[in-house]
């Protein structure tokens, strides 16, 4: 019999951002414990976690988008302290990159989600236009 799962582990942002948090987990580690963006990246990468696993269970659409958009910004958040370690010379680009690959794919599925289940457009509401990430463009469906 198969384990029982939450709807949100069965989402591929969750399971990217939890990725992402395992694969952050050693650089941290053996960050100085001093270091300002050590401790970002560790409360960043597990508030992306946490923020798409309690935004997914919220019933109003409204909540679950305030949630995620959440998620959305500690991911990017994640991002601006892996550059903060490589200016810093504490981690190389290289090494970065690998990161900012899978934070790239979570922010994109986020904004996924959160395209879903915005409300509709408001007439005569102030928008920006759509980032390269917030478009759509590479998103998966999340229920697959």
């Amino acid at each position: 019999m198969p384990t029982p799962k939450f709807d949100h582990e069965k989402l591929r942002a969750y399971q990217e951002a939890l990725r992402f948090a395992a694969w952050a987990g050693p650089i941290i580690e053996n960050l100085p414990a001093k270091l300002a963006a050590r401790d970002q990246l560790d409360r960043a990468s597990t508030s992306t976690v946490l923020n798409i696993a309690e935004g997914n269970g919220k019933r109003s659409h409204p909540d679950r988008c305030r949630y995620l958009d959440i998620a959305r910004g500690s991911a990017v958040e994640c991002a601006a302290c892996l550059d903060v370690l490589v200016v810093r010379l504490k981690l190389d680009a290289a090494t970065a990159d690998q990161g900012n690959a899978i934070l790239l794919a979570v922010v994109s599925l986020v904004s996924g989600l959160i395209a879903r289940f915005a409300p509709e457009n408001v007439a005569g509401a102030l928008q920006e236009e759509a980032g390269p990430y917030e478009s759509g463009a590479g998103v998966e469906n999340e229920n697959e």
